[in-house]
């Protein structure tokens, strides 16, 4: 049986949101969001990769890649779900303001049997001595599932980062 999401599903559900603190310059951090090369090497959670088409770092800047299963048991768990092990995803950027603060939005066009829909992801950067804290607001799809599959998804592609820059939690 599948879940189903009614608009009162969508407004119960809160924006999920994720802190980070690394030893990274504010301008490495943002060029990881904002290049080729920095987006592909930490986007889609262990066990998946990304390959950019279009990245056009401004507002209303598009951005186009695949998401790629590209271990062994993604590959699996992919099939197992009845889901390709590859698709496009488009998105754009909306806010946009180096290298303090983006705002990312994706076109959802890849869940059977749900119309398509955006998402966002807020990201905030500040410097805080020879670190740089990353503040990540995920909002929610429409379907509860699948607002947890992303924030499980996001926060595994973050464990690339926190092995690449040692991640030290964030007090506030």
């Amino acid at each position: 049986m599948s879940e189903t999401s009614t608009p009162a599903a969508t407004a119960a559900q809160a924006a999920v949101v994720v802190k980070r603190s690394y030893r990274a310059s504010i301008d490495e951090l943002w060029d990881l969001w904002t290049t080729k090369e920095g987006f592909e090497s930490w986007w889609g959670p262990e066990g998946f990769r990304v390959e950019v088409h279009t990245m056009e770092a401004r507002a209303g800047g598009k951005l186009s890649y695949d998401m790629i299963a590209d271990a062994p048991e993604a590959i699996a768990a992919m099939k197992s779900m009845g889901q390709p092990i590859s698709h496009g995803t488009n998105g754009w950027f909306d806010t946009f303001d180096p290298p303090k603060r983006l705002t990312l939005k994706h076109m959802i066009d890849f869940v059977s049997g749900s119309e398509p829909y955006e998402t966002s992801i807020e990201v905030d950067f500040r410097e805080d001595g020879d670190h740089t804290k990353m503040i990540v607001t995920l909002h929610p799809h429409p379907d509860p599932r699948w607002t947890r599959m992303s924030v499980e998804g996001f926060t595994s592609q973050l464990t690339k980062l926190d092995c690449r820059y040692g991640y030290e939690g964030m007090g506030e």
